[in-house]
């Protein structure tokens, strides 16, 4: 049994969640870009092959998102979190065997299966045992553990791939691996999947139809899922342009040096610790859409001066204001779901939701590679990064306020 624990162990439940996402996603999905500018030539990838590689990571992640959602409101998040780290961790393995394009981007694919069976149950747990009035706080703390893999990354994977010197960067996603298998170790020995008292409830099963399905139906037909699902789309494209080129564009279009731009890559991961606690409280005051559309609007600003002003310090002040939001608005999607849906469809919900940036993800890198190749310069993709931004915050400013009661 999982429900073991009393309330108060919800912070330890926030706590294993925040490093399980830090291990499957902050090293799994965003220490790719870290890796990227010495992976890249090792294996002869052209700018949108570069690109199709984060693509293959988000198509398993949108392949996954929905079905994860669906086995965690069937056989708790433990399990399925747990499997999903596990399986993380064996895409990172196979990523540094990779000797060719077609071999990297089925390991990408399988590490990013194995992403969508983590986040979104890891956020939708939240839900379960914390209300209302601090689900907006534990949702971004919890996905803010994107940002440790940010600032473990950025300063460590240039120092591991000078260490393995040509092969440096293979060494870089076996590290990765470790972490995530000790960080599912921690998953199954402390994650529990409700507090003890509560009762798991199913709805009635109707003929051929499982009460996954039937959680599923109710979702897909409700509007506020469909237009929470649109702001994620815009926001995942764009974001993952922004993340995936952001050190090949420091390093390849602007001359400055690997351990600059993992400096800068640290600046990232530390302003989203800092910030993400502060727009889940914000939220859990003035509502999830009015602060998605506050930050969606720094994170356009952060894609203009990324493209527009490369100096020192508008690069730094764009990463301070991209990483400022980035990771808070996965949580505060979730925690959107957890007011609208409750805890019971939180997970269905958000697994829907979720296949939206899965997409957004999948398609921008792709674009942001091919506009690299067309233009012989990552500027004019950032500059659509911040355009899709701008969208997103008008999508956002429209999210209806959910709270307290459900769709």
């Amino acid at each position: 049994m999982t429900a073991a624990r009393g309330p108060a162990y919800r912070w330890v439940i926030l706590a294993v969640a925040f490093l399980g996402i830090f291990g499957a996603l902050g090293l799994g999905r965003f220490g790719y870009s870290t890796v990227l500018p010495d992976m890249q030539p090792a294996l002869g990838l052209s700018g949108a092959a570069a690109g199709s590689l984060a693509s293959w990571n988000l198509a398993g992640y949108t392949l996954m998102a929905l079905v994860g959602g669906l086995l965690a409101s069937r056989f708790g998040p433990r399990k399925v979190v747990t499997t999903g780290m596990v399986v993380t961790a064996a895409g990172m393995l196979l990523t540094g065997f990779s000797g060719s394009l077609a071999t990297a981007s089925g390991a990408r694919l399988l590490t990013g299966i194995g992403n969508g069976m983590v986040m979104a149950p890891s956020i939708a747990l939240m839900s379960a045992w914390f209300d209302g009035r601090r689900l907006g706080l534990a949702s971004t703390i919890a996905a803010s553990g994107n940002g440790v893999g940010l600032v473990v990354a950025g300063p460590l994977v240039p120092r591991i791939v000078e260490s393995g010197g040509v092969e440096g960067w293979r060494l870089a996603w076996y590290f990765f691996a470790v972490v995530t298998i000790f960080m599912a170790l921690l998953t199954f020995g402390f994650e529990r999947d409700r507090p003890s008292g509560t009762v798991r409830t199913r709805p009635p099963k109707t003929p051929n139809t499982g009460p996954g399905l039937v959680d599923l139906a109710g979702v897909v037909r409700s509007g506020y899922a469909w237009h929470l699902g649109s702001v994620n789309f815009l926001y995942g494209f764009a974001y993952l342009i922004y993340f995936t080129f952001f050190q090949k564009r420091l390093i390849a279009d602007l001359d400055f040096s690997s351990e600059t731009a993992g400096s800068l890559f640290l600046v990232v991961g530390a302003s989203s610790l800092v910030f993400g606690v502060l727009w889940g409280a914000v939220s859990d005051r003035i509502g999830r859409g009015r602060t998605l559309a506050t930050i969606l609007a720094l994170q356009a600003l952060a894609a203009g001066l990324f493209a527009l002003r490369p100096s020192t310090a508008s690069l730094i002040m764009s990463a301070i204001l991209f990483g400022s939001g980035v990771f808070s608005v996965p949580g505060l999607i979730g925690a959107a779901c957890g007011d609208g849906f409750g805890p019971k469809l939180a997970f269905t919900s958000l697994g829907f939701v979720t296949v939206f940036i899965g997409a957004g993800m999948a398609i921008g890198p792709y674009v942001g590679g091919l506009l690299e190749d067309r233009f012989s310069s990552l500027a004019p993709s950032y500059v659509v990064s911040a355009a899709v931004f701008v969208v997103a915050a008008l999508a956002a400013v429209l999210v209806r306020d959910a709270r307290g009661r459900h769709c």
